[in-house]
């Protein structure tokens, strides 16, 4: 097969069996791949039409418990107020947090951004609008592209993984003035335990300041003061009324 030969002209066709200038030749288009996906994620809109609040959370809690109930009761809030909602479209405080976006009536601005799941095959009943992802690396950077704000409420593995995102582009500063609020004792015990390990502990792994970042609070109500704080700034810098 190494003996084959190449017709006359063509000398940057590469041979099938021809194993390592495959790699090569496939390791070459995803690298250009990855460019033009990069040069595309520079693309936004002229002008921010609606301000959308991201709410992460388990999929786990049950409807009509405490924390879905106060998820419902926050977006409901969130969305008197203008905001759209945007979540992973699951079920739990996903859901919570869309029946309280279309409890507005505008259903539109009641948003999940869905991943290809065994377990999870449709978007709860409440979202208006919904997006279909692969992979997470594509879903998580929909999320950052689409939201002015974030809320994070009780969650798990997948809700850590979104927290962390966030927290590490507004630490890198890929992200501007977007809250990233945090509900609840077992996020305000993470930031807490980040700064004992991180600051404390022999050399330093962050700066004080990187540990400002996620505002922490106790409640749903405070939680919708701050994202009303920005909300108002955000009208003035997008011009609206």
């Amino acid at each position: 097969m190494e003996n084959e030969k190449r017709r006359p002209g063509q000398t940057d066709v590469v041979l099938l069996s021809d194993e390592q200038s495959v790699s090569q030749v496939l390791v070459n288009v995803v690298e250009n791949l990855w460019e033009s996906v990069n040069e595309l994620t520079r693309l936004r809109r002229t002008q921010n039409q609606n301000y959308f609040v991201t709410v992460f959370g388990s999929a786990r809690i049950q409807a009509g418990t405490p924390a879905y109930l106060q998820a419902r009761e926050l977006t409901a809030e969130l969305s008197k107020m203008g905001c759209g909602i945007i979540t992973g479209g699951g079920p739990g405080l996903m859901q919570a947090a869309n029946e309280g976006a279309a409890s507005s009536g505008e259903h539109e601005k009641s948003i999940g951004i869905r991943i290809d799941l065994p377990f999870e095959q449709n978007a709860n009943q409440f979202v208006g609008k919904a997006y279909q992802h692969k992979t997470f690396f594509s879903r998580l950077h929909h999320f950052v592209i689409a939201s002015d704000a974030f809320i994070v409420l009780p969650g798990g593995i997948g809700t850590l993984l979104e927290l962390s995102m966030i927290w590490q582009l507004l630490q890198v500063r890929k992200l501007y003035d977007t809250p990233l609020i945090l509900i609840g004792d077992m996020w305000r015990d993470l930031v807490t335990w980040s700064g004992a390990y991180m600051l404390e502990n022999g050399t330093p792994l962050a700066s004080p300041v990187d540990l400002e970042i996620p505002k922490c609070v106790n409640t749903a109500a405070e939680a919708v003061e701050l994202v009303a704080k920005h909300l108002e700034r955000w009208k003035e810098i997008h011009g609206k009324s």
